[in-house]
């Protein structure tokens, strides 16, 4: 895979480093695998030694991680999320992000060395206004760790929507209780 302009590779033994002006990953790639960084045209390439079932899954899971560690410095990564609810809300201070989401204490959550929260609507209005912001870094699977991790402290129920969601995420809704006439 070819490596833009702008991404500096580093490669000691089975350690592969990938650094940027941004930001700095590394990879601890499996023994069964090698993977080599041609500086005359500027790849990295993962080959297997065997044709076996265990090595083509690492090759091709090392090749997926190698490019969206490359995305990552390049691009980045984002996860957009919403609150609904009413008096919901989220406030960023300092390195901790606190939400509030109906519960007798705000929930704290500690945002990860390398993520960056953006809040573009800090609070909720209503069921039908949410609060909105965005979840970005350079690391794919800490992005979206740390994503997971605010949604788990309320996820959206499914008769009124209150919660925390994911902002493509679709919400299967149920029907309340019909009141008929006793009889």
């Amino acid at each position: 895979m070819k490596i833009p302009a702008g991404v500096k590779v580093e490669q000691q033994g089975q350690l592969v480093k990938l650094s940027s002006s941004s930001a700095s990953l590394t990879l601890d790639v499996h023994p069964r695998i090698k993977v080599t960084h041609d500086t005359g045209s500027s790849e990295i390439l993962v080959t297997r030694s065997t044709d076996q079932r265990q090595d083509r899954a690492l090759h091709g899971t090392t090749r997926a991680l190698i490019a969206n560690m490359v995305e990552g410095l390049t691009k980045g990564f984002a996860r957009k999320l919403e609150i609904y609810g009413t008096g919901y809300g989220v406030k960023e201070q300092g390195k901790t992000l606190v939400i509030n989401v109906g519960f007798a204490a705000p929930v704290t959550v500690t945002i990860p060395e390398g993520v960056k929260v953006d809040i573009s609507a800090p609070n909720a209005r209503g069921n039908d206004v949410p609060a909105a912001f965005t979840v970005s870094g350079a690391d794919k699977a800490v992005v979206g760790q740390f994503a997971s991790e605010i949604r788990r402290s309320r996820p959206p129920e499914p008769y009124l929507g209150k919660g925390i969601r994911y902002a493509d995420e679709v919400i299967k809704r149920k029907v309340g209780k019909a009141f008929g006439s006793g009889g």
